[in-house]
């Protein structure tokens, strides 16, 4: 009954803010508070709930200062120069300009934790898209799978935790899994210049000149956000123009597929669209850049050392960054107050799944799935131990936490494997091949900061990402058969 229930309440999750019957953060906290009572449990779904916000409040923390810090990035223009030079790059062309998010994002993901790699590719790319009224799903689709596979790096997080669960060398796990994620980022790069290409036909060119001088009248205006409405495309400069679609969604390309393709000119004007580009906002601090810089890269480099832990490192780096570069005590107050919504959103969001994560554990709803699972597995795929771990990662890592998957199943599906000489270290390189997928469920509080960031709604990120980071992860797999390492 549980197993029923348990997938009962992410099934009904998933369908409300897909179909954006509720929103994301009253989902997270409705849906499993009604499952707690229906499996006969509602008396225990304050300690549920306790326990999931004391593990995720940690998070939460992060999060928090870490928005307020990458914000005042923003503002004071470290990331101008970056943003810029990208567009010069890119030529204004949206290929390059997503298979740019693609490969920024991939970089950024060197530091091994998610909510830094999407602060910093959103708040580089995000002018750009807005700008060139380019799809925003496209932006946080291909970030999300990009670093959805360098999150298998081993200071990533599933690597360790595959190690420890399996007593494995992380080492040993990792270096021959190379080849094969290296084909996935190359698939993530491809599929990036397939999108770009399907962005351009929408949408057309921009002149250089014309991506840089904001004109909120050129944006993409949606009209009945879900109903009969209308887009109407930006104009595609040398390319032409964008295509219209129904259902309020432009992409004639897509056939409507990528909504929310940029806002409109009343976002522009309050600082959501072309802010990151603009030479002559108050808050610049051009004479403080290298403080800035050097600022970000030592907190950076301290996160990956982990000298300290990392709620800490970015609760200081953000009351440095604010003294050093608005000493006023009124300016602080203003910058704070101005990603405060941000903040908000994300914290807000992080302590709704806590609930959900914290009724799915606390009930037992997990267990009884993954042992469903494994137990659903028939007899003679026991010599394919490896293969069936690789596509059991795919759901079971979307629909779980990585500690649950880790700690909870591997040792499981391990131990079924060694009964049919299967190596531990093929079912762990096989666990890790899910991960392009992880990175989008939401479970994971750092999409929360992607879509947050981007202003993008997650049923719309979730209907467009699911299918292509599935389809990543089947690559990894395909390639690690491929080359004797599954």
């Amino acid at each position: 009954m549980l197993t029923i229930l348990g997938f009962a309440m992410i099934a009904t999750f998933l369908v409300l803010i897909m179909t954006k019957k509720m929103s994301p953060i009253a989902a997270l906290v409705l849906i499993p508070a009604l499952f707690c009572v229906a499996v006969g449990q509602g008396a225990q779904l304050g300690d549920y709930v306790i326990e999931g916000v004391g593990k995720l409040a940690p998070t939460a923390a992060m999060l928090m200062f870490a928005i307020v810090y990458f914000g005042v990035m923003i503002d004071v223009g470290l990331f101008d120069p970056i943003v810029r030079g990208i567009l010069r790059f890119c030529k204004a062309d949206p290929m390059r300009v997503v298979v740019g998010t693609a490969v920024l994002a991939a970089i950024v993901s060197l530091d091994g934790d998610g909510s830094t790699t999407f602060m910093i590719t959103v708040s580089a790319m995000y002018p750009l898209y807005k700008r060139l009224g380019m799809s925003l799903v496209v932006m946080t689709g291909v970030a999300a799978t990009a670093n959805g596979v360098m999150n298998t790096l081993p200071w990533g997080g599933p690597t360790a935790r595959a190690a420890t669960a399996l007593k494995l060398d992380a080492a040993d796990i990792f270096v021959p899994m190379i080849p094969a994620l290296a084909v996935g980022l190359l698939f993530v790069f491809a599929l990036a210049y397939v999108l770009g290409r399907r962005e351009r036909k929408r949408i057309g060119y921009l002149s250089l000149d014309e991506a840089l001088v904001p004109q909120a009248e050129s944006e993409t205006v949606l009209v009945g956000a879900g109903g009969n409405g209308v887009g109407t495309g930006a104009k595609g400069g040398k390319g032409g123009k964008a295509g219209k679609g129904a259902n309020g969604a432009t992409g004639a390309a897509s056939g409507g597929e990528l909504p929310e393709a940029a806002g409109t000119g009343a976002d522009e004007e309050a600082g959501g669209g072309f802010q990151g580009l603009d030479p002559n906002r108050a808050t610049l601090r051009p004479k403080l850049y290298w403080f800035n810089a050097g600022l970000t890269v030592v907190l950076l480099a301290a996160m990956i050392m982990e000298l300290l832990p990392i709620p800490v490192l970015f609760l200081l780096g953000a009351a440095l960054a604010l003294t050093v570069n608005f000493p006023n005590m009124g300016e602080q107050k203003a910058r704070i107050a101005a990603h405060a919504d941000n903040v908000l959103n994300v914290s807000g969001m992080v302590f709704a799944a806590a609930v959900f994560t914290g009724v799915l554990t606390g009930t037992g709803m997990v267990k009884h799935m993954a042992d469903w699972l494994v137990g659903a597995i028939p007899e003679g795929m026991g010599p394919h131990m490896a293969l069936v771990t690789g596509v059991l990662s795919l759901p079971l890592t979307y629909f779980m936490s990585n500690d649950g998957f880790y700690f909870g199943v591997l040792p499981v599906l391990a131990e079924a494997g060694a009964a049919h000489g299967v190596s531990p270290l093929e079912i762990a390189r096989a666990s890790l091949v899910g991960q392009a997928l992880h990175m989008s469920s939401p479970l994971v509080p750092a999409v929360y900061v992607l879509v947050g960031m981007a202003k993008v709604e997650f049923g719309d990120h979730t209907r467009f990402t699911v299918k292509w980071a599935a389809l990543t992860s089947l690559v990894v797999l395909a390639a690690g058969i491929l080359f004797g390492i599954i």
